[in-house]
């Protein structure tokens, strides 16, 4: 009878140590790096710092839920960090909850010591992270149509870089792959580089302290929306102190300019990181089901369905919308 349990309980452990593989992003040399000495480091297993080897974390679902979406995840930390955990592996297992294939992104900090060009370093890891997951769609069970990106904070304005700048590419893609998302899911990210409401940490770590117009506009996701621009999905909390939720609004008010299909949440309280109430325990749900209602995923994940602590639909108006704008 020990030695039954002793089998079950390996079979736990096995089946637990293969749901998640970590691969290098770069098969051979990795693009725009100069050689320089590994120097990350991480104090607690959640956030890394100085990252110069770039990897992917693959998170996938048991076969029965499996639904063929996946999502690469980009977390956030300023461009100074990636916050590898909360915002990183805790959120591709509630992914794997309702059937779809996660992918963490591990990118690298942009930094003059250890590329050429710091600007376009994070933005050439998540093309190569689209690139990868599209052309190993098949080995994965995913459907190619069906590959989204998902960023927090600083992580979000590289998933919005990564849907507004696809049509040119960072990276060698001799198959020409498309490196553009099938959707996007923003968490109180920052769009903008803007003065007046970027994040100002985040704009400086990537483009310096005293950047070109040229950059600060190119970077500035809000005016890079165009017709090509995959559909949006974008939650903030209005009191947020970190990151205005301005980047958000003026966000979606650009994709709904140019008829990009859009939805938005603003929570009146949440903060940055939605570590209080009500946005905490609501804020992926809220995601789920606007997935579910673009056809990303179906309806039998309980995690969308159950019934316990309902959600509120209270998607704020246009016109709350702009009356947060219009606030000096």
């Amino acid at each position: 009878m020990y030695k039954k349990y002793l089998t079950i309980l390996l079979l736990l452990i096995l089946n637990q140590a293969f749901a998640q593989q970590t691969i290098p992003l770069y098969a051979g040399k990795i693009p725009n790096a100069k050689p320089t000495v590994n120097e990350e480091y991480t104090p607690d297993q959640n956030v890394y710092f100085k990252i110069t080897q770039p990897s992917l974390g693959i998170y996938l679902p048991k076969p029965e839920l499996a639904n063929g979406t996946a999502v690469i995840i980009c977390p956030g930390g300023s461009y100074s960090g990636v916050w590898m955990k909360i915002q990183g592996s805790d959120v591709a297992k509630k992914l794997n909850e309702i059937g779809v294939a996660a992918f963490v992104l591990k990118y690298r900090i942009p930094d003059d010591k250890t590329m050429q060009d710091k600007s376009i370093g994070p933005l050439q890891d998540a093309q190569q992270a689209i690139k990868m997951v599209r052309e190993r769609a098949g080995e994965w069970k995913i459907d190619t149509n069906k590959i989204g990106i998902m960023g927090f904070s600083a992580g979000g304005h590289l998933a919005a870089t990564a849907g507004t700048h696809f049509n040119r590419s960072f990276i060698d893609n001799k198959r020409h792959t498309s490196l553009r998302p099938d959707f996007m899911i923003l968490v109180y990210p920052v769009i903008s580089f803007n003065d007046l409401i970027t994040h100002k940490d985040s704009k400086e770590n990537l483009i310096g302290k005293h950047p070109q117009y040229r950059l600060v506009d190119y970077y500035s996701n809000e005016m890079q929306v165009n017709k090509q621009t995959p559909p949006t999905f974008l939650i903030h909390g209005e009191d947020d102190q970190l990151v205005t939720v301005k980047n958000s609004i003026n966000f979606y008010l650009s994709l709904l300019q140019f008829s990009v299909p859009a939805g938005m949440h603003l929570f009146s309280k949440g903060e940055h990181g939605f570590f209080t109430e009500p946005s905490h325990s609501n804020w992926f749900r809220y995601c789920s089901e606007w997935m579910q209602e673009n056809g990303w995923i179906g309806n039998k994940p309980s995690a969308i369905n159950n019934k316990q602590n309902p959600i509120n639909k209270s998607n704020r108006s246009i016109t709350s919308v702009k009356k947060i704008l219009n606030k000096n």
